[in-house]
């Protein structure tokens, strides 16, 4: 464990293997890198400084420390735990933790299991205390939410689709927890798809339209249509679409849309259903005979993971000019 300059320019080194798990998961570690600062942040404030650690514990002193899941779920940002201990190091100017992570991401836990092994200096692990907790809970939440929704439609032959409804800034690590969960990612914005809404139809004059000028201008362009009538989904499909997202249509008018929208064409269609909120109600939209089901409140919000960072050596030594 090698020690670094304290300052705002301080790059952590990575622990080994940690990059190229990442990378392997499909995650950038630059970016994950540029969240771990953003957090770490967040708690040390500019002067980078844990005030209550800096008067009660001594800069010497080492702790080891469990994270433990206090409920069932699936498990999702583990890969970030060294990340996050590397930059709280980094900013104290102190050795960086070890990380002995136990599970794979996209593992099933149950209460009571540990999920990694922690070592180092208790100054780091408190200072990155909240966020390495506030990460696996919020990412764990989503892994876990989106396997409901992949356990209710089991057997329907359709799948979850996440949204683009993700929390400003974390899109693609909410992305990356609707994988472990078992879902599959949609376009990741407004730049990797044209995604053709009624507010494009109405600029252009009809969803034909709107899908000509797209096909004109974007020739290698993904296209997706999003639609919110039976006639508005087939006029799409007349006009070339292959991908026709339903949103907020009723079962009975989902099913009838489904088999208009296959009747209008010999070619392939990929159909999503959206704007479902309740997982109860998904096997039921499927059974209309979607491909998709677009689940918006799988990164829009939800029910935390819960998990905790508890001590196997609760010992906390004061500063040396306070001891007696």
């Amino acid at each position: 464990m090698g020690r670094h300059r304290a300052g705002d320019g301080v790059r952590a080194p990575w622990q080994e293997g940690t990059r190229e798990a990442l990378t392997a998961v499909g995650l950038e570690p630059g970016a994950v890198r540029d969240y771990a600062i953003r957090a770490v942040a967040e708690e040390l404030g500019p002067g980078w400084v844990d005030v209550t650690a800096a008067v009660t514990v001594s800069p010497d002193d080492e702790r080891r420390g469990e994270i433990v899941a206090r409920e069932e779920g699936v498990v999702a940002g583990l890969l970030l735990v060294p990340v996050l201990l590397a930059e709280a190091a980094a900013r104290l100017d102190l050795p960086v933790p070890t990380a002995d992570l136990r599970l794979l991401d996209g593992v099933r836990v149950r209460a009571g299991d540990v999920l990694a092994d922690l070592r180092g200096r208790t100054r780091v692990l408190l200072a990155a205390q909240r966020s390495v907790l506030d990460t696996l809970s919020h990412l764990s939440g989503v892994a876990t939410r989106t396997a409901a929704w992949a356990e209710a439609l089991e057997g329907t032959g359709a799948g979850v689709l996440d949204s683009t409804a993700t929390t400003p800034g974390l899109r693609a690590l909410e992305r990356y927890a609707v994988r472990c969960g078992g879902g599959v990612n949609g376009r990741a914005g407004l730049y990797d798809a044209a995604y053709v809404t009624g507010d494009h139809a109405l600029a252009a004059g009809s969803f034909a339209r709107a899908l000509d000028a797209v096909r004109r201008r974007l020739p290698r362009a993904m296209v997706q249509v999003d639609v919110t009538t039976p006639l508005e989904a087939v006029e799409a499909v007349l006009a070339g679409a292959r991908f026709v997202v339903c949103s907020d249509m009723d079962v009975d008018v989902l099913a009838g849309t489904v088999r208009q929208v296959r009747g209008a064409t010999l070619e392939p269609v990929e159909i999503a259903a959206a704007g479902i909120r309740d997982v109860n109600d998904a096997k039921e939209v499927a059974q209309a005979g979607v491909d998709h089901v677009v689940v918006g409140p799988l990164t829009g919000g939800g029910p935390r993971f819960r998990c905790t960072l508890e001590p196997t050596r609760p010992r906390v030594a004061l500063v040396p000019e306070q001891r007696r």
